[in-house]
């Protein structure tokens, strides 16, 4: 039996998550920017399909990514050394919630991405905190990532991809882009073996929930105000391994 949200109830403590489903905390509730925002900041993510209550959760372990850690294989490395392509950030926001809603992937009949989850983080963007990180190709947008940021923390949220390695690309720059503005960690929520290709791994949740805690508090630091991340904000030099872009 899980809890159910009613009104402005808090969340339950994420220790009576359940272990199978695992991580599965409560039900109920909406997805208002307020709502949404206190979730995130205690460890909890809401996940569910169409015709479904909101569901909230808070697995055990949890898939974790530290910046400093993400591999860049040696194929990747050649694509990103090559160039021909461009990675901006926060200009096509809604494209690519958009695409990431209806990217097909393995052993899922129907996307989580629901009109009312797309709609809830177009306006977690306008807000500031909801950002995406694109691979253009020709002016066309051929790949990238969504994701939330609360102070020195960021939740990846959801890829997609329509050509090879598009995705991972917006991947690497995005790690060198939070490793360069100091952002400690990366939320990938659960386990998958692309995910691990890149570098995340599996924590206790206990201590991704201690790490987090102290990462979200840096919100409240001078320069961390929610606000849209510069545009060319993630150029990366893969020849010279140097970050072009100045912190901001």
């Amino acid at each position: 039996m899980i809890h159910w949200l009613v009104d402005d109830a808090p969340f339950p403590p994420i220790e009576q998550a359940l272990e199978d489903p695992n991580g599965l905390l409560c039900a109920g509730g909406d997805l208002s920017p307020e709502r949404v925002l206190v979730a995130y900041r205690q460890g909890i993510f809401p996940w569910f399909s169409e015709g479904q209550p909101v569901l909230w959760w808070s697995p055990d372990p949890r898939m974790t990514l530290f910046p400093a850690e993400f591999k860049v294989s040696r194929s990747l490395r050649k694509t990103l050394r090559a160039g021909g392509y461009e990675v901006r950030l926060d200009t096509a926001f809604a494209a690519v919630i958009e695409a990431c809603a209806h990217t097909w992937r393995p052993g899922q009949p129907g996307t989580w991405i629901t009109p009312g989850m797309r709609a809830a983080y177009v306006r977690l963007h306008e807000l500031g905190w909801a950002h995406s990180v694109e691979t253009w190709v020709g002016g066309e947008l051929v790949g990238g990532l969504y994701g939330m940021a609360i102070g020195r923390m960021f939740y990846g949220e959801s890829m997609f991809s329509t050509r090879t390695d598009a995705s991972k690309i917006a991947a690497a720059h995005l790690a060198r882009y939070l490793e360069s503005h100091d952002f400690g960690m990366v939320d990938c929520q659960m386990y998958t073996d692309h995910l691990a290709s890149l570098g995340a791994r599996e924590i206790p949740r206990s201590e991704f929930a201690a790490r987090m805690a102290a990462l979200v508090a840096a919100a409240d630091e001078p320069g961390r105000a929610p606000s849209r991340w510069p545009a060319d904000g993630a150029v990366f030099d893969w020849q010279t391994k140097k970050e072009t872009a100045c912190r901001g």
